[in-house]
């Protein structure tokens, strides 16, 4: 079994993602407030994704992820939507999470980010920043993605 668990919230932006991945993966495609431990510990394949919110992963999944038990042998992969292109501090988000995942046991497979629509913050008094996105070619991108994790 295939899993992917996200969050997202102001614009479901990592939603889209999460559900293009799932798409193709075949897999079931569930927000983190809604999966259980039970389907985790049962996926040989499990997507964790998330909005970047001030250079972080959505706490919520973060908690949950480490209230996990050791999860030795199972594969991972992670992806996230965010208002900036990948720099530092987008890699600093990333490489958290990773860390997180690989003491619980996880194997990391693959990682993807795309631009989404940002009004977190002080984006909101501009009216925010990548309207549009993720856009059709960044859903293709994660269909890309997805199928070249398989492979």
């Amino acid at each position: 079994m295939k899993l992917i668990i996200y969050a997202s919230f102001h614009h479901k932006n990592t939603e889209k993602i999460a559900k293009e991945i799932g798409n193709a993966l075949g897999a079931k495609v569930v927000n983190f407030l809604n999966v259980t431990e039970e389907e985790i510990k049962k996926a040989e394949l499990i997507g964790f994704g998330s909005g970047v919110y001030l250079s972080k992963f959505h706490k919520g999944l973060v908690k949950l992820t480490e209230s996990l038990p050791k999860m030795e042998g199972k594969k991972a992969f992670l992806f996230s939507t965010s208002g900036m292109r990948r720099n530092m501090f987008l890699n600093r988000s990333h490489d958290h999470f990773k860390d997180i995942l690989k003491e619980k046991g996880f194997e990391i497979v693959g990682e993807f980010n795309c631009l989404g629509y940002d009004t977190y913050g002080p984006l909101k008094y501009i009216g925010g920043v990548n309207k549009g996105r993720p856009s059709q070619k960044d859903l293709e991108e994660a269909k890309l993605f997805a199928r070249n994790l398989v492979k």
